[in-house]
């Protein structure tokens, strides 16, 4: 919530990147929000009807869609900004992110419809008994939902962080073999390490996105015909879950700018006249 009043209040603070930033603090904060009906699935007990049953489904695969969504589209602007520095300026800009952001948020409504399309024409028809909360898919629908939620964003997101590693070290390498006196070795020693850090954590958020991601599918493709709503596909939801958790920290909270707006919201001076132009960079 932090993030998304941080964006969305300070003006220095609208830029292509961060409105990426915002649109995956929003889908993390409405995890939030389906963890709360996850709880009532665990119980085994649902009392909102099947329509609410139905529509709690859409949403979940809006949220979940829309976080690897947000997760590429992140990836493909970083890969711009590194290794295509001249023209990123020109080919990111604002409206173009806004726009890609919208897309996806569009694109992501509509694959949940045509994902649960036979569960529209009678909402709660698999429920067995009463208070039952489930929806079948059929295995199209699982190599569907495999091919565009799994496999194809973590080829790209792989791909392009790879792209941002080699050219980083490839950095790295030509800072090394311009160090020709002495006095400044040790400045350019620490701006090195410095990459080799960002670098490191690049990789480190693909391998935590796919230790949350992968075991999700993993237990949907072992049994494709069980219902949703079993405790072995709610305990892997809950570690994907896990995963937009940790997205705040991972993407947000190493800016120090975020650092800088959290200070003037806990403090109140965001109620001041002009606080929306506050420097923070």
């Amino acid at each position: 919530m932090l993030v998304i009043i941080s964006i969305s209040h300070f003006r220095q603070l609208h830029s292509p990147t961060n409105f990426f930033i915002l649109s995956l603090a929003v889908s993390d904060f409405c995890v939030g929000l389906l963890l709360s009906f996850q709880i009532m699935i665990l119980d085994g007990c649902w009392y909102l009807g099947d329509l609410m049953c139905l529509l709690y489904y859409v949403f979940d695969i809006i949220i979940i869609s829309m976080s690897v969504g947000n997760m590429v589209l992140i990836s493909i602007d970083r890969y711009l900004a590194i290794c295509n520095p001249l023209q990123y300026r020109y080919k990111v800009t604002q409206k173009r992110a806004q726009i890609c952001v919208s897309v996806c948020w569009i694109s992501c409504l509509f694959y949940a419809v045509v994902l649960l399309r036979n569960n529209f024409k009678n909402p709660g028809k698999f429920n067995s008994c009463y208070g039952e909360c489930v929806i079948i898919a059929g295995l199209n629908e699982y190599i569907v939902d495999l091919i565009f939620i799994l496999i194809i964003p973590v080829i790209v997101i792989i791909v392009l962080y790879l792209k941002i590693f080699i050219v980083v070290v490839s950095q790295v390498q030509a800072m090394k073999s311009q160090i020709s006196a002495v006095t400044y070795q040790h400045c350019s020693k620490v701006r090195i390490c410095k990459s080799e850090i960002k670098a490191a954590v690049s990789l480190g958020v693909v391998v935590m996105f796919l230790v949350c991601l992968c075991p999700y599918y993993a237990v949907v493709l072992i049994d494709q015909n069980t219902i949703y709503n079993t405790l072995s596909t709610v305990v892997v939801s809950c570690v994907f879950y896990f995963n937009s958790c940790l997205n705040p920290l991972i993407y947000a909270f190493f800016y120090p700018w975020l650092r800088r707006a959290i200070r003037v919201i806990v403090t109140f001076q965001i109620l001041q006249s002009g606080s929306s132009h506050a420097y923070l960079l």
